[in-house]
């Protein structure tokens, strides 16, 4: 949708607001042992603390059952789409924690994602999570008014896999969101290979475009694999990857990031000082 009124774009900046609030909440709870149970409950209560709701709880897709979790809980392997009940295992020093939260406040939405390195980690894993939060801020300053929406795949894509040697996940992307969760336009986080396969890419950037963006990028493998009509999506090799997500609003001047704060979170959570 095209955000034109002043109240709209207030009412998609309050629910983005909130989206990092519960993520700046959550940097303060995250350690090691605590369970997905545990967190996505935090995430409910934080939620309504906010006078906002889940906008992922009870989500529905053709082919899978209602999404049962508060937020999107994805551990190492697991890309997107994470669910409380997927394991009892309390996460672990070294864990890749990605966390994607959809709000709803007053009618809009706010989705957007952070992965988080529990305690301490090794160095590839750590370069795994830079890369993540690199690709987003460069393919944000790439979506410039009036240029294609394959921009933002060049930037992403020419980061992640030529310059950091970690591989773009193929199949997923951001999308268009706003008073609903998904929308036009798709966005690919990587060039389109064959005519077709991206039909929106030489689409342009409009000014009050808004939009979900969202590198998702695994340490060896570009290919998903799912477990039937369950909702989690996991590297196919059962490398560990990383998520994170902006709300951008396309304005005359620029991109607008609804969810800059999100920049200012720290990578490493929960070590012990």
């Amino acid at each position: 949708m095209l955000l034109t009124e002043s109240q709209d774009i207030a009412g998609a900046t309050a629910a983005a607001e909130r989206v990092v609030e519960v993520h700046r909440r959550l940097v303060e709870l995250l350690r090691a042992g605590q369970t997905l149970a545990e967190i996505d409950a935090f995430v409910g209560s934080t939620l309504r603390s906010l006078d906002s709701e889940s906008a992922f709880k009870h989500y529905r897709v053709r082919g899978h059952p209602p999404f049962p979790s508060e937020a999107c809980l994805s551990v190492n392997e697991c890309i997107v789409h994470g669910t409380h009940d997927m394991t009892t295992t309390p996460i672990a020093p070294g864990d890749l924690v990605s966390i994607d939260i959809g709000v709803r406040h007053q009618g809009w939405i706010g989705d957007a994602a952070w992965t988080y390195v529990i305690e301490a980690t090794d160095d590839v894993s750590m370069r795994l999570v830079q890369s993540g939060r690199e690709s987003l801020r460069l393919g944000v300053d790439a979506m410039q008014p009036g240029r294609p929406l394959v921009d933002w795949a060049k930037t992403v894509q020419g980061h992640v896999e030529r310059d950091c040697g970690f591989s773009l996940v193929r199949g997923l992307g951001g999308h268009g969101y706003g008073r609903t969760l998904h929308g036009p336009p798709f966005i690919s986080n990587v060039v389109p290979s064959y005519p077709g396969e991206w039909p929106d890419a030489f689409r342009s950037f409009r000014p009050g475009m808004l939009v979900a963006v969202e590198p998702m990028i695994a340490v060896s493998t570009t290919e998903i694999r799912s477990e039937g009509r369950d909702w989690p999506i996991f590297t196919s090799d059962g490398s560990r990857s990383v998520h994170h997500e902006a709300d951008v609003l396309i304005t005359e001047e620029g991109p607008l990031n609804l969810t800059a704060g999100l920049f200012d979170l720290p990578d490493v959570v929960g070590a012990v000082t």
